[in-house]
């Protein structure tokens, strides 16, 4: 059992409660949380470690949604247009996987642990990932991406899908669970998507999907026109798409840890079925402005009562993997939103709203909760507890200690 004593705890609990010259107690788990007074009363005779003046405990961020194959990119790809950058990934997608070593997976993860994430959300196409997954300290949630709309491949798709899904269930170990990512709907064919959802259903795992991230993927889906026409025509052989937004949702049905990333073109109809699916949006903020995508309608969220998560994408679409990165990002980008106000509701999705597009028992400080914590120290005091959040977003970029499953790694 260890107590660490800071300024401040944010906790991301039910209330947001944070709590000025609080300390937590834990071992592989949260036991307790509360005052320093309260807890010197209760645990007497336990060495306190007190992080010292302006200093702040709160919960691991949790990278929802994050590409890790393509990690060596950094000025290769073509940004500014949804099809150019695909194209340019094609084109690209051998010498970025190759250059994408173990070394440089291990220094990019080891990078986003240093800053403050305790947990990602990595959609694997190709299994290259795993082994560098499985020997980090993360918690690592593994999805196994299914991809294809040939019908006549689809046998030899869905083996290859089932090939590395087993690959990783053979892989696991504590703080790393295999899991099931659909690509897109433009991009997976309805029998693939029931197949590995049915595989999904009966090993309970995890489940995440792109969806509508751009506007040639809603034109496409929608209308069977603009920039996919012809890319699917000249790859696939295609041109009319495999299946409409809402027939792609309604196939998610009975889903408990499901999540779907950008939704920046999602109609209204949509987000009332992700909603009636209990699911949660991914938003990866940085990637949509940088290809050019239209920002996700943050207050129809709010409408609507959808939560949303913070994921950075990969390398091929941002030019960094650290959660304080993305989230200042995202503070510039929605000005519509109060910014103090705003804070808030992002340091949540970047920790409890994480928590729950994954389906961990995480990001939150409160008892029985994973102990993934992670200590800062801001550059000066903060009066107002109002402004915590704010200035712990615009300050950050390394943490103090990175601790998971009450472990400091």
């Amino acid at each position: 059992m260890k107590i660490l004593k800071a300024s401040w705890v944010i906790t991301c609990d039910e209330n947001s409660t944070i709590i000025k010259d609080g300390a937590v107690v834990f071992d592989k788990k949260i036991i307790d949380v509360a005052t320093i007074d309260f807890i010197k009363e209760k645990y007497p005779n336990i060495e306190i470690e007190d992080l010292g003046n302006n200093s702040v405990l709160m919960p691991g961020l949790i990278n929802s949604h994050i590409h890790l194959e393509f990690s060596s990119n950094s000025t290769t790809l073509k940004y500014g247009n949804f099809m150019s950058w695909l194209n340019s990934v094609i084109t690209s997608r051998e010498k970025l996987i190759q250059n994408a070593t173990k070394d440089l997976l291990k220094e990019k993860l080891e990078e986003i642990k240093n800053s403050g994430t305790t947990t990602i959300g990595a959609i694997s196409s190709y299994a290259f990932d795993l082994e560098s997954c499985f020997e980090s300290d993360l918690n690592i949630v593994f999805f196994n991406e299914v991809i294809g709309s040939k019908p006549d491949m689809i046998d030899t798709l869905l083996a290859d899908f089932k090939s590395r899904l087993e690959l990783s269930k053979k892989n696991k170990r504590e703080g790393f669970y295999p899991a099931v990512a659909i690509h897109s709907p433009y991009s997976v064919h309805p029998f693939l998507i029931r197949e590995a959802l049915n595989i999904a259903k009966a090993d309970d795992l995890s489940v995440s999907a792109h969806f509508l991230e751009s506007p040639e993927e809603f034109q496409w889906l929608h209308k069977d026109e603009g920039g996919f026409l012809d890319f699917f025509k000249n790859f696939l052989g295609q041109e009319k798409a495999v299946t409409k937004p809402i027939e792609f949702l309604n196939q998610f049905e009975n889903i408990d840890k499901l999540s779907f990333t950008h939704c920046v073109e999602a109609s209204s109809e949509d987000l009332e079925k992700i909603k009636d699916l209990d699911a949660v949006i991914n938003h990866c903020v940085t990637s949509n402005r940088v290809l050019n995508n239209t920002k996700l309608n943050i207050k129809k969220l709010f409408d609507l009562n959808i939560p949303f998560s913070i994921g950075t994408d990969g390398l091929s679409s941002n030019n960094s993997l650290s959660m304080f990165d993305e989230l200042r990002n995202a503070l510039m980008t929605h000005t519509e939103e109060n910014v103090i106000t705003f804070s808030k509701t992002l340091i949540e999705a970047a920790t409890k709203r994480g928590a729950q597009a994954l389906g961990l028992n995480k990001g939150i400080l409160l008892k029985d909760k994973d102990a993934d914590i992670i200590t800062l120290t801001l550059p000066d005091e903060v009066e107002d507890e109002n402004d915590l959040c704010m200035n712990i977003i615009l300050h950050t970029k390394n943490v103090k200690n990175t601790i998971i499953g009450g472990r400091d790694v």
